[in-house]
């Protein structure tokens, strides 16, 4: 793992390149990693469920901001400043837990 400091051109650069290096900001700290391999990881019941719930609020958030009836209504029960998109998602999953 590599970290990066004082690098004007790599301050702040997040997310990843070609399915090979991640960079991760944490804080001030950019952390250089290599991409994850998920292909032998087997979920469980519960983590599909789960899963499966977020897939669901992220269609229904997908839904509001696409719409802009909908995302001016919903953005009126929002306090300013938050982000309509993680509103949704948010409120989506408080409604449907379990």
């Amino acid at each position: 793992m590599a970290r990066v400091k004082n690098n004007m051109i790599m301050q702040g650069i997040s997310g990843q390149i070609n399915k090979q290096i991640v960079y991760k900001v944490y804080g001030d700290k950019t952390i250089l990693t290599h991409f994850p391999n998920m292909s032998n990881v087997k979920f469980n019941e519960k983590q599909k469920a789960e899963q499966s719930l977020f897939a669901e609020a992220v269609y229904f958030a997908k839904s509001i901001i696409n719409d802009p009836e909908k995302k001016e209504a919903f953005k009126a029960t929002i306090e300013p400043g938050r982000n309509v998109f993680n509103a949704a998602i948010s409120a989506f999953l408080k409604e449907h837990k379990k």
